[in-house]
């Protein structure tokens, strides 16, 4: 029988937290699974999740075998100027399927997310809340209100899992066939769309109006 209390850092510590989150994140969901409820799952205390861990992101990471940490990349691109984050999240995830260890693992987790509710909604949620919401912004930098966030994210992640099923899991050939470099300059306008919004001003007062959703006629994007 195991020892009341928390468990001490050990051998054995990491990969029990890593089994902990899984089971977490399947439970629960993303959303709703925290560094703290996973603690207490693996019994053991949330500093030494976060002593393993970057961070929630970066530990679904290991939970899903993802060739690289989330939250590295998540960084990076929050550090790009506004007026290349297209074309510089279209380049970062076709590093990614580029990679050949990379692109067996992604083509395991997409099998599983489309056989599975339970694998795909810890990954819809994270998607949605920490890759393509929190990327969304006006450009002035100004966030968008969630939903609109969430909305413009989604087209997002439309033209990009789009293409990764159709490049790399089917093998349609003219995108088997383009380059790194085609696809970027092909795609990084459209994502750059949709994910940086600029505001409207309204002729009366040259206020910005920040009430038109993503995808609406009368909002520009660029």
């Amino acid at each position: 029988m195991r020892p009341r209390g928390r468990r001490p850092a050990g051998s054995d510590t990491r990969a029990e937290i890593v089994a902990a989150a899984r089971t977490e994140f399947a439970e629960a969901g993303y959303a709703a699974a925290s560094i703290r409820s996973i603690a207490r799952r693996a019994e053991v205390d949330p500093a030494l999740v976060h002593h393993y861990f970057d961070g929630k992101p970066a530990l679904f990471g290991e939970v899903l075998d993802f060739p690289v940490n989330p939250e590295v990349l998540l960084r990076r691109l929050h550090e790009t100027p506004r007026e290349k984050l297209g074309s510089a999240l279209v380049a970062t995830f076709l590093d990614v399927w580029d990679d050949g260890i990379g692109r067996e693992r992604l083509r395991v987790i997409f099998a599983s997310i489309l056989s599975s509710e339970e694998a795909a909604r810890p990954v819809r949620e994270f998607l949605a809340n920490e890759v393509f919401g929190r990327l969304a912004v006006y450009s002035d930098g100004t966030p968008l209100p969630r939903a609109e966030a969430l909305r413009a994210g989604g087209y997002a992640a439309a033209q990009l899992l789009g293409v990764a099923l159709l490049r790399y899991v089917i093998g349609y050939p003219s995108l088997v066939e383009a380059s790194r470099a085609e696809l970027v300059a092909a795609l990084g306008p459209t994502v750059q769309r949709y994910l940086v919004i600029e505001r409207e001003v309204t002729p009366s007062d040259g206020a910005a109006s920040t009430t038109q959703a993503p995808g609406s006629p009368r909002s520009r994007r660029r």
